[in-house]
């Protein structure tokens, strides 16, 4: 089975955090990739720029809005990808993510969104 594991960060962290505590951060997130990857369950991961668009396409007409979004509580900073067998080891997984310590690790099973 698959499972996402996004890192929902508070707004404005990155930047209270400053460069060098952010690289820390940033390096134990690229360790523990490593590791998922080691044990052979890491199917991708990616770290997500701070500003994004919103693109909405209502009755036809297409409206394209830029970030950063200032009435945003919370922004998705990056995931993990895993292909492990239950979701017990996946939010297991999620709590030795380093990101739990300072952000939310949002686990979502991959699948049909009718469901």
């Amino acid at each position: 089975m698959s499972y996402l594991l996004l890192i929902v960060e508070p707004t404005g962290q990155r930047h209270e955090r400053g460069r060098e505590a952010g690289e820390a951060a940033y390096d134990s997130m690229i360790e523990y990739a490593r590791s998922l990857k080691a044990r052979g369950i890491l199917a991708g991961t990616n770290s997500l720029k701070a500003a994004g668009a919103r693109l909405r396409i209502r009755g036809g007409q297409r409206s394209v809005v830029d970030g950063p979004f200032t009435e945003a509580k919370e922004l998705v900073g990056g995931y993990f990808l895993l292909d492990v067998a239950t979701r017990d080891e996946a939010l297991a997984l999620a709590g030795e993510c380093p990101a739990a310590q300072w952000a939310t690790v949002e686990v979502r099973e991959i699948g049909p969104c009718y469901e």
